[in-house]
């Protein structure tokens, strides 16, 4: 049987975090790194095991850094130029929880737009529902509530695309290893070498409940050790907290708007300007 697998997003699906085996010949800084030759990924892990009892061809258009529009428009035509597809991840959204320019209703329709696409050429997608990263960031609450409430509008996306195109989809927060450290990489963005197996290991366990036949899952044994306490302190002077200088002039502003309307208390009940406090007179006459 022959299978054609594509995969679209972000940095994660390029696989940025899990050195080839466990050596990688590109930046490993983290927030910044550049994806190249080196990376594997998730994506791979999932075709190699699906190469295990099939034909597999497998295109990834991931880029680093994509948010949901970059994806409608650029990766998804190469996509589905590449004629039937069987299978397609469509895992993105993270990046546009950083930025000023948030849109939901923006990411909706094209979340939506990829899906129909997709679907329309034969795909079963492979989607998420994404964790706290804010938790897993170690953000203050402060900052890591209106985080969380953008992320919940991206998963509220993910949830109608879900409801009307099916397929697979992982809910993040299920896993409870996703806020163990191991997990990630050095910079807590990207998944590590155990997250990316993890998370090629649910997909493929999925498609096998599903009844696709798959004789070698991906192996959830690592062979990079994860970044030791001494590689986490050197990470963020060096790379976190620059990374988190030049999201500051984007994100903190919008967030601390954000605390501050939340934590703005709410007008008293009793303290009904006079014409309001006539018209609930009338009313109750």
């Amino acid at each position: 049987m022959s299978l054609h697998y594509v995969a679209l997003g972000d940095s994660t699906t390029v696989g940025v975090g899990d050195p080839m085996n466990g050596n990688s010949t590109t930046d490993l800084s983290g927030a910044g790194a550049r994806p190249g030759e080196g990376w594997r990924g998730w994506a791979s892990l999932l075709a190699d095991s699906l190469a295990s009892s099939h034909r597999v061809t497998f295109s990834n258009f991931a880029t680093s850094g994509a948010t949901v529009s970059a994806v409608a428009t650029e990766q998804l035509p190469e996509a589905v130029s590449t004629g039937p597809i069987d299978v397609a991840s469509l895992i993105v959204g993270v990046n546009d929880t950083l930025r000023s320019s948030f849109d939901a209703g923006r990411i909706r329709d094209s979340l939506q737009l990829c899906a129909e696409q997709l679907t329309a050429r034969g795909a079963l997608l492979l989607t998420v529902r994404f964790h706290d990263h804010g938790q897993v960031f170690g953000l203050p609450v402060w900052l890591r509530r209106p985080l969380w409430q953008r992320i919940e509008q991206v998963n509220l996306a993910y949830d109608d695309l879900h409801a009307r195109y099916g397929g697979i989809r992982l809910d993040m927060a299920d896993y409870p290893e996703v806020y163990r450290r191991d997990f990630w990489s050095i910079d807590r963005l990207h998944p590590g070498e155990r997250g990316h197996r993890k998370l090629a290991r649910a997909f493929a366990d999925e498609l096998a409940r599903r009844g696709l036949r798959i004789d070698v899952r991906p192996e959830l044994d690592c062979a990079y050790r994860p970044p030791s306490k001494w590689a986490d302190a050197v990470w963020l002077v060096r790379e976190g907290v620059p990374w988190l200088g030049r999201r500051a002039n984007d994100l903190v502003p919008w967030a601390a708007r954000m605390a501050v309307t939340q934590f703005r208390p709410s007008p008293s009940p009793l303290a009904l300007p006079p014409s309001t406090s006539s018209e609930v007179q009338r009313l109750e006459a």
